[in-house]
């Protein structure tokens, strides 16, 4: 292992510059150099941009003194920002590796003393980086619906206020998070066009955050469990349908809009809504499983359609007296 600090090494890419962009792809290249660089005993530091990971290594933090060594990380080589390192540590020996090479006479190129590309003109394309990284731990995917409308509740809407803290409490779970829409749009391809397409994604999630009706009774119909808020102060249809389905992870309307009242309030909330969560990932998934099949049941729950046929017989003909 290299013992004396000058001989780390520096670990870059898209992913240091402030205005650069994080890809899944450039970081999972970067965890497989990492991998090699600790099999080798090799130390080295990773430079991440503020944007990104704020409380890592930045651009700002670091004494190019520090390093003997620089490696530069998938992407295109090309740019200034590109440049801009062969000139701050002009000092170091300078190696890209998994990269594209668009110019190869460009200064951003030429300014490396070896480039390990994944493709460049006149040489057959090499195995992405992001290929042969470690294996990833496994995490839910979340399916998130949420409205901003029903104006119908007026002073009672609490709607904008919920969908804030449910997404921000969301950005800070370990989830895979796949924003949904219920509305249909057949000319729209980031819509789904039938039920039949909604209903195919979300019998693939491990669960549903949702703030509407259909969010929770669709979720349920595919047997995924729910972590419902009701957005209406005192109670709506959110409430009264997750009553109706025997459903228990309800949140009110209260109990979140009350987190921006103080620390406590927001901690009590979070607390609430991280309850509800471990139980719909642990037990709740047996549970939306035998509600959804008791949908489908041969004596399946009652609804309102069953007393259609009985309500049309027992109405008086059009034109008849009231």
């Amino acid at each position: 292992m290299y013992e004396r600090e000058r001989d780390r090494i520096l670990v870059t890419g898209w992913f240091s510059f402030l205005h650069g962009e994080a890809t899944a792809g450039d970081v999972l290249a970067l965890a497989r150099v990492e991998r090699v660089l600790r099999d080798a005993g090799l130390a080295y530091d990773v430079v991440w941009s503020p944007g990104f990971r704020a409380d890592g290594t930045h651009f700002a933090d670091v004494d190019p003194a520090a390093y003997s060594r620089l490696v530069f990380v998938c992407g295109p080589v090309h740019g200034t920002q590109v440049e801009e390192l062969h000139r701050r540590f002009a000092h170091c020996v300078r190696i890209a590796v998994g990269v594209s090479v668009v110019d190869p006479d460009s200064p951003a190129v030429t300014g490396f003393h070896r480039v390990l590309a994944r493709d460049a003109a006149g040489s057959g394309p090499g195995l992405d980086l992001a290929a042969r990284a470690p294996a990833l731990p496994p995490v839910p995917v979340v399916g998130v619906v949420l409205t901003h409308g029903q104006h119908e509740y007026g002073g009672r809407r609490r709607h904008e206020e919920v969908a804030a803290v449910l997404t921000r409490w969301l950005a800070g779970r370990d989830c895979a998070r796949l924003e949904l829409e219920t509305r249909l749009d057949a000319h729209d391809w980031r819509l789904c066009g039938t039920p039949a397409q909604l209903e195919a994604v979300l019998s693939r999630l491990d669960l549903v955050v949702t703030d509407r009706l259909h969010g929770l009774v669709l979720a349920l119909r595919a047997g995924v469990p729910v972590l419902a808020a009701d957005p209406v102060e005192g109670g709506a249809k959110v409430t009264a349908q997750a009553r109706a389905c025997g459903w228990p992870a309800l949140v009110p309307a209260e109990r979140l809009t009350g987190a921006a009242a103080g620390a406590a309030a927001g901690a009590a909330a979070e607390g609430l809504l991280g309850r509800w969560w471990d139980w719909c990932l642990t037990d709740g998934r047996a549970e939306a499983a035998r509600i959804g099949a008791g949908f489908r049941a041969a004596a399946p729950v009652p609804d309102a359609a069953d007393g259609l046929v009985a309500a049309l017989r027992a109405a008086p003909a059009a034109g008849a007296g009231r």
